[in-house]
Order: structure tokens, then C-alpha cells, then sequence
């Protein structure tokens, strides 16, 4: 399951997978529809209302949270969900495909937050990441979730 579009990183991902078989589920918000990158090929399509309903919807059906190489809108939506996960409303893994150590500097910047004492290194590890999806994928695969910290520094653990 991914955004839905036949353009960028994630469309060459989509093709590569159906391409193999896969079942690809797209979920995609209707103004980027009515630009006409909506991937036509894919095994489902769910065209919804906005952002905030595309990231509920996939959220929602996801089993685990898998950010590719990207930009602004990768990192917005990955932080969002360990974000939630932070805060317990969701349990499942979230991961970093750490290609040719494409995150390298986002992980050092995490490490400095918890050395700063601006995250918990208990939240920090909410962020899994491995160079290759084979092993990526088995780190997701053995997670296991979090007992509800509070995320607020200073705050007592329960």
C-alpha cells in the first residue's frame, strides 16, 4: 500500500511489484487525481478527500510503516506515525530503508536528539532502520511494540 501515484520513487516501486505479482493497493487524494498521476494499473485504488484521510486510510490498513528514500513529504508522513506511535495510539513498526546510508545523516540527527535529552532513546528506537529491505523487513517483522512511555521529558514512567 502506497500513495497511489504512477510517478516518482514510489511508482517505479509500484510497476516493480505488480510487475512480480504483488497486490498493490494505492490510496490517493482527489486533487491528485484530477492531476492525472493517478496509477492506473494497480490492484485497488481508493481515491479519498484529502492528505489527512489518505495517511488515516493507509494508517488504518497498514501493518507496518516503511519509508523509502524521499523528501519532504517521506519524512512528513514518517514522522507522523512514529509520532503516534510515540504517544501510543499505534503499535506497529516503523521502519528506515537506510539505501547506500540515504538516512544516515537523519539517524545521527536522532541519536543528537536523545544525547541532547530532546527525545528518549526508549522513543528514538521507535525508528527501525537497515541498508537492505531483506533485512529491513525482519527487523519489522520481530518488533516488538513499546509499553506506552510518556514522551514528555521529565514526565514519570509508567
Amino acid at each position: 500500500m502506497y500513495g497511489g501515484a504512477s510517478v516518482g520513487l514510489m511508482g517505479v516501486v509500484a510497476d516493480a511489484a505488480l510487475a512480480h505479482g504483488a497486490h498493490v493497493i494505492g490510496v490517493l487524494p482527489d486533487f491528485l487525481a484530477g492531476k492525472e498521476i493517478a496509477h492506473e494499473g494497480l490492484s485497488e485504488m481508493h481515491i479519498v478527500p484529502s492528505m489527512h484521510a489518505r495517511k488515516l486510510a493507509m494508517a488504518d490498513r497498514a501493518d507496518a510503516f516503511v519509508a523509502l528514500p524521499g523528501g519532504f513529504g517521506t519524512l512528513e508522513e514518517l514522522f507522523e506515525v512514529v509520532t503516534w506511535a510515540q504517544l501510543g495510539l499505534h503499535t506497529k513498526p516503523c521502519g528506515l530503508l537506510n539505501a547506500a546510508g540515504f538516512y544516515d545523516p537523519l539517524l545521527a540527527f536522532l541519536d543528537r536528539a536523545v544525547a541532547q535529552e530532546l527525545v528518549k532513546a526508549v522513543h528514538r528506537d521507535l525508528v527501525i532502520s537497515a541498508g537492505s529491505a531483506a533485512v529491513l523487513l525482519d527487523r519489522l517483522s520481530t518488533h516488538r511494540p513499546v509499553l506506552t512511555v510518556p514522551k514528555w521529558i521529565g514526565a514519570p514512567e509508567t
